[in-house]
């Protein structure tokens, strides 16, 4: 019957890779369940593998994956004499948006350890920022109207 060898958690060469080695004979037929779920085969996810005696060899590649792809992946292989399979947990990237309360959430947000921000009192820096920069351009504005308006006129009443 067949049995698991090897099954390494997914590895960045060219593409993240979960190698495998599966050792059977006659020789099993392999396949891949993400979450439980038989998982197809399509551009961002395929298997390859190659056979050398009683061994089967290979990865199961992934092409710039994402948190949808994170999970638990499990390899079945069958024969004509039983089946086994084996579970690794898969983990590529952070969700980009973690779950929010509200529309807006104000929670510590550390992004290096070392720098931890207040989420409410960043967004009041914020809106500080912003009326100082609107009050530039709108003083900008007056200026560049004053100066049109009276920067015409010659002094003195002289004529140029």
């Amino acid at each position: 019957p067949p049995r698991i060898l090897t099954l390494e958690e997914p590895v960045l060469h060219m593409d993240h890779c979960i190698a495998f080695a599966v050792h059977g004979n006659p020789a099993p037929s392999l396949h891949w369940l993400h979450n439980g779920q038989v998982l197809r085969e399509t551009e961002i996810i395929r298997m390859e593998f190659y056979q050398q005696g009683e061994v089967s060899e290979g990865c199961l590649l992934f092409n710039k994956p994402t948190h949808y792809n994170n999970g638990n992946y499990t390899i079945v292989a069958t024969n004509q004499l039983g089946s086994a399979n084996q579970t690794i947990k898969g983990h590529f990237l952070e969700k980009p948006f973690p779950a929010a309360s509200g529309l807006f959430s104000f929670r510590m947000q550390c992004t290096p350890k070392f720098l931890c921000v207040d989420s409410k009192a960043f967004s009041f820096q914020v809106s500080i920022a912003v009326g100082l920069a609107a009050f530039a351009c709108v003083l900008l504005v007056v200026l560049f109207i004053m100066i049109n308006k009276y920067g015409r006129r010659s002094k003195f009443g002289m004529k140029g």
